[in-house]
């Protein structure tokens, strides 16, 4: 008995996050002004940079260019 109560609610918890989750486009496209985009957000460069050397130096990891022991 306990376990069909169970069930019931998930499958009730389940179709309602299902029917929330197809109500919200409807909303945002009725309150958003046709053809508005919200600005982007600033890029920021020493974040940028800082990822583009980490990536570059696993990338030349996996080159093996560095060589001798200092780096072993």
């Amino acid at each position: 008995m306990t376990k069909d109560k169970k069930m019931v609610a998930a499958i009730s918890a389940v179709m309602s996050y299902i029917n929330q989750e197809q109500a919200v486009p409807a909303q945002a496209t009725a309150e958003a002004a046709p053809g508005f985009f919200a600005p982007a957000p600033p890029v920021k460069m020493w974040g940028l940079s800082g990822r583009q050397a980490q990536m570059q130096f696993g990338n030349q990891m996996q080159l093996k260019m560095f060589h001798g022991a200092n780096f072993r």
